[in-house]
């Protein structure tokens, strides 16, 4: 092992982003801290901290930990014993990539502790099989705003501008909708004219996006693919759209799967649409934390031993 102990902070990731299904992911300044320590020997001991340490598994179904089995099973390397630490920082199960970090975080860990065999791409790929879909695990591990595609050789990654003015604002709720769920909603087939609204609207959402152009924003999140079918699975959904919408957000969506929604918005009405969505879902008797965050382009990083980064 070229080192005994690595820390990585992994970044919470907002997917779909409307009409870009499966498809697009931004990374997010909200993050996700692991450390792993290698033991000369004993079993791996998991531990973790934050609001909700409680409802993370310790033992062999730790989806960080079977991350760094499979990267080295992948190297057809045996695994050291490590002891393991999790500062929880992204909510669980709320639509923010909170399994992408910890799949990212278990494969970025193993590789450095293995010796760093694998380039950046394999441990993507890796991610993206784990995850089963690119669209959090990407972002989470490169940062930035990306569109993944299947290209000729494998998965293309294509980098998105995100225009400085633009803001993100999620609206976390107390309640959660895992995954499974929200697939489970989904039509198995789409009408040609569904498929030719969102071709058109994700084109919208990515030129919205580079240049922040208003027009182009307001329009660019509709999606007639998933959130018609999952915001009956989000209480006050279309309360909390109306609300942010009249406060001057281009626009809102579900954060991937949910049931934490997204809104975009200019930097002169950040706190405006804070404010308006806080008090939307207050009214219906749901408590949420709505907060202003910015996006992250470093994606997951070496947290150096010494301190905070």
């Amino acid at each position: 092992m070229s080192t005994s102990s690595v820390s990585v902070r992994v970044p919470a990731t907002t997917a779909n982003l409307g009409p870009g299904f499966d498809c697009i992911g931004a990374a997010l300044t909200l993050y996700n801290d692991f450390k792993f320590t290698c033991l000369n020997q004993g079993e791996t001991v998991i531990r973790v901290v934050g609001a909700e340490a409680a409802r993370v598994d310790t033992d062999g179904k730790n989806l960080l930990y079977q991350a760094f089995l499979e990267l080295f099973q992948h190297l057809g390397k045996t695994p050291p014993p490590v002891e393991i630490e999790i500062k929880l920082g992204v909510p669980l199960a709320r639509g923010l990539g909170s399994s992408a970090t910890a799949i990212v975080g278990g494969l970025v860990a193993a590789n450095i502790l293995a010796g760093e065999p694998l380039s950046q791409q394999q441990v993507m790929d890796l991610a993206i099989s784990m995850e089963g879909h690119p669209d959090n695990v990407v972002p989470a591990l490169i940062g930035g705003c990306r569109l993944a595609a299947t290209g000729a050789n494998g998965w293309e990654i294509c980098d998105i501008p995100w225009h400085e003015s633009i803001i993100p604002v999620v609206a976390i709720p107390d309640f959660e909708l895992s995954t499974a769920e929200a697939r489970r909603v989904l039509p198995t087939e789409y009408s040609r004219a569904d498929a030719i609204f969102n071709a058109a609207h994700l084109g919208l959402l990515l030129r919205g996006l580079a240049t922040g152009e208003k027009s182009w924003l307001q329009g660019a999140m509709q999606d007639k693919i998933h959130q018609p079918y999952r915001k009956s699975l989000i209480q006050g959904f279309d309360v909390v759209a109306d609300a942010a919408i009249n406060a001057a957000a281009y626009g809102m969506v579900i954060s991937g799967a949910g049931p934490t929604l997204l809104a975009l918005t200019d930097t002169n009405y950040t706190l405006d649409v804070v404010a308006a969505m806080a008090t939307a879902w207050q009214k219906l008797g749901v408590k949420a934390e709505v907060r202003s965050l910015a996006i992250d382009n470093q994606g997951a990083v070496v947290i150096p031993e010494s301190g905070e980064s």
